[in-house]
């Protein structure tokens, strides 16, 4: 029903403003990061890309302390532990080029951003681009460091085999548990005298004693190589295949994946495989029957609360990807892994 009164107060209040005057305190608070000059923003699409739009800061590995960041946004282009296409190496560059994530998360209401010290501090510095085993002893050796200076890393790969040596640093003083979407559960042994290849990082976690397999859930699992994922089940992880998903529902997999990683640290990795290839065409191992970026989002944000100490999206090769569909669903779920971490960071401070 018209209402003239109601019209006049929108009137007064919305007729004469500019986009950036906004009146709700929670929405003002938002939009005070973005137009910092009356009704400007700065654009989306000018300037160095980085991961996220977070600042450039190239210089916070020459510091001990890591510049003092809090959580540090990592690139790691490096695929040569693939077992089908390659091409992840060029994920981070195709996720850096994605605008317009964030600031704002507007299903659990939080800009994490403004919640911590933030920067995407570039590439892992691989010493060879030819040797498998070297990279590993790169990124366990950076890894290290930035566990000793207490940063929170979130990395955008490259492939699966770079999560192992993370977790190799991460939980050097005692085991973590971890949230794992993919499709594959990654679990498989050795291959042509190869430990470091994408198939297998959780097995050689769990072995090296620093991923407990009774508190790593894995979710959306399927295709042609579920009879490579013994391990998983015999070393106790919990299993939640794509189908158990869409018969359970997203809840239950989220109350599943809280009740098995508990309270204690937590790494969350994500493979973009997990996605359906429908969603996220660009990877090197697609299997058609996976969660949709709804469901994906659902999940991660069910997260919250969770002690997560660091986490990864891997696998994005964007030359299989006309659209880059693929980059941006890397960059929004790297988004989400963002907000559990800072939300994580704030209980740990306030603890």
């Amino acid at each position: 029903m018209f209402d003239a009164t109601k019209l006049q107060r929108l009137r007064d209040r919305y007729a004469n403003a500019s986009g950036g005057d906004i009146h709700d305190p929670a929405f003002a608070r938002v939009a005070a990061l973005q137009f910092t000059d009356g009704d400007k923003r700065a654009l989306p699409y000018a300037g160095a890309a980085t991961l996220l739009d977070a600042p450039y800061r190239p210089d916070a590995a020459d510091f001990v302390d890591f510049g003092g960041l809090d959580i540090a946004l990592i690139g790691a282009p490096m695929d040569l532990g693939v077992t089908n296409r390659a091409g992840a190496r060029l994920g981070p560059r195709a996720v850096r080029a994605v605008e317009r994530i964030g600031p704002y998360e507007h299903a659990l209401r939080m800009v994490p951003s403004a919640e911590c010290k933030l920067a995407d501090i570039g590439d892992v510095p691989f010493t060879s681009r030819y040797s498998l085993d070297q990279c590993h002893a790169d990124l366990f050796s950076f890894y290290n460091r930035i566990k000793d200076a207490g940063v929170i890393p979130l990395t955008v790969g490259g492939d699966h085999s770079i999560t192992a040596s993370i977790l190799r640093a991460l939980g050097r003083d005692g085991p973590v548990g971890m949230v794992h979407i993919d499709a594959h559960c990654d679990t498989a042994g050795d291959y042509e005298g190869a430990k470091f290849h994408h198939g297998g990082p959780f097995r050689q976690a769990v072995l090296d004693g620093v991923l407990d397999p009774e508190r790593t859930v894995q979710i959306g699992i399927r295709g042609n190589a579920e009879y490579l994922w013994e391990f998983s089940y015999d070393s106790g992880m919990t299993v939640i295949h794509a189908e158990d998903v869409e018969k359970h529902g997203i809840a239950a997999a989220i109350e599943t994946a809280r009740r098995v990683v508990g309270g204690g640290p937590v790494y969350v990795s994500f493979d973009v495989d997990g996605l359906d290839p429908a969603f996220a065409p660009g990877t090197g191992t697609p299997e058609i029957g996976g969660l949709t970026t709804r469901e994906a989002l659902e999940l991660l944000r069910g997260l919250i609360g969770l002690d997560v100490i660091g986490g990864d999206v891997m696998e994005v090769a964007p030359q299989y990807d006309s659209t880059t569909n693929t980059a941006q669903a890397g960059a929004q779920m790297l988004f989400e892994i963002l907000c559990l971490a800072v939300d994580a960071l704030k209980a740990r401070r306030a603890a």
